[in-house]
């Protein structure tokens, strides 16, 4: 996905030195992030790095213990903000006993727009997330999928200038992810600001920038592109030998910041000069090391071992 080409706007959500814990646990210790108009962020990291958290605090349903959020310039509890901003939660944002048509129009009340308008707007809805024949379907009957692009069309029926997403298409299947991500695609286009959080690489790649959040503190920041062009950690494919006994010798070096599976083989994250050293460890168990191009996971999984240095 292209990043924006219009000059820098103000920015639609800004957070400085966001902390937030609960009880001892520091879920979120000193976040900046910027969110602009017409662009999708994407906050990347694994369970309990932050990222749920992150979205609760913006979208007013968490105070911060520290730092400051504002969202269009105001506070996040400010009516004008809520007005103005879409959520979907995880899971549980809709009523299961009713049916697509009614969850729609329940929102259509909950944002008290004229029923006119509403009804243009839920039409185009249920045309673009391809819902219409299961207008009348309870939401707790619908496909995983489903049930996700009902939540989503939930959230955008009052067309919002901030739509916060968290993990948006977990459990969803490959056919409507893709899906979700082209409706949001062309919101976005319309100048929509979305932050959407992940633990899934390949959507990562999708987002026009992305934070890496490891420990509630981003550890890296840019378009995704980018951050894999400046790795300077050297990626290989491992080559021939038994491999649980290579799989030994890459688990005991030091060298190695991350390895994961390649198909039949093993992929490795080095230090920096540490390629000829791992060569030589394989050496005497028949394995070579093959370059091979990084890509997101790489470089993710390299800042995770590097200490969540940037």
């Amino acid at each position: 996905m292209p990043s924006p080409t219009s000059s820098e706007p103000d920015a639609a959500v800004q957070v400085r030195g966001l902390v937030r814990s609960f009880g001892a646990v520091r879920a979120v210790a000193g976040l900046d992030l910027a969110l602009y108009p017409g662009e999708i962020y994407g906050l990347v990291g694994p369970d309990g790095a932050g990222k749920t958290t992150t979205i609760r605090t913006i979208a007013g349903l968490l105070d911060p213990d520290a730092g400051t959020v504002r969202v269009l310039g105001l506070a996040p509890d400010d009516p004008r903000v809520r007005e103005s901003v879409g959520l979907m939660p995880q899971r549980y944002s809709l009523y299961g006993d009713l049916s697509v048509g009614e969850n729609l129009r329940f929102f259509r009340r909950l944002f008290c727009l004229p029923r006119d308008v509403a009804e243009q707007r839920i039409a185009r809805l249920l045309a673009l997330t391809r819902l219409a024949p299961f207008i009348d379907r309870r939401a707790d009957d619908l496909s995983g999928g489903m049930y996700k692009k009902l939540a989503l069309a939930c959230a955008l029926l009052h067309q919002p200038r901030v739509l916060l997403l968290d993990e948006p298409t977990n459990g969803v299947d490959p056919v409507s992810r893709r899906e979700l991500w082209t409706l949001l695609g062309e919101f976005v286009g319309q100048g929509m600001a979305v932050l959407v959080s992940t633990p899934t690489m390949d959507e990562a790649e999708r987002c026009h920038r992305v934070g890496l959040l490891h420990a509630g503190r981003l550890i890296a920041e840019g378009e995704p592109s980018r951050l894999v062009r400046e790795l300077d950690s050297p990626v290989f494919l491992v080559r021939g030998g038994d491999r649980d006994r290579v799989q030994a010798v890459v688990e005991q070096a030091p060298e190695v910041l991350a390895a994961s599976p390649a198909g039949a083989r093993l992929k490795v994250v080095l230090q920096p000069g540490g390629t000829d050293r791992l060569a030589e460890r394989l050496a005497p168990h028949g394995a070579t090391l093959v370059p091979t191009r990084p890509d997101f996971e790489d470089l993710f999984l390299a800042r995770l071992a590097a200490g969540g240095t940037a």
